[in-house]
């Protein structure tokens, strides 16, 4: 079975300029972890995932061996929220992403997905973002097929 029974086509994207509170209000509003970032002339060229949206606010490790006690203030780290949903895409998106052909096996999605912990990776044809596709994606469809 390929990746384009399985995808997702028409997702919601962002730009690199957007801000994180504008990606993360579609994100809740869709009910997704993550979006594409995309350029004007549709080249996918990024991810941003909620995940990637709480990584700011967490002490890096200097900051952590130097003062744990201050690394560890939780309601501190909460407060600096605002700043990050005031930051652009492109401050936190993971660029180049890895992705998928349409023309690819569900199963070689499934086993990027796995080797590196994404539950959902952008489909991609000759640079343009083609879709999305996620674990439950290719699970339903496999499913489906063999019902």
């Amino acid at each position: 079975m390929l990746v384009r029974i399985a995808m997702t086509s028409g997702v919601v994207t962002a730009k690199k300029g957007d801000s994180v509170r504008s990606v993360i209000e579609k994100m809740i509003m869709r009910h997704c972890g993550s979006i594409p970032v995309v350029g004007d002339d549709g080249d996918l060229v990024g991810i941003v995932t909620i995940r990637d949206a709480m990584l700011p606010m967490y002490p890096n490790f200097g900051d952590y061996v130097h003062d744990n006690v201050h690394a560890r203030d939780f309601e501190e780290m909460e407060e600096g929220y605002p700043k990050v949903l005031s930051m652009e895409v492109s401050e936190i998106m993971t660029p180049n992403p890895m992705t998928v052909s349409p023309d690819d096996p569900v199963l070689k999605a499934a086993s990027y997905m796995g080797l590196r912990n994404l539950r959902r990776i952008p489909v991609a044809e000759g640079g343009k973002l083609a879709g999305m596709v996620s674990i439950g994606d290719i699970s339903r469809s496999m499913f489906l097929a063999n019902n």
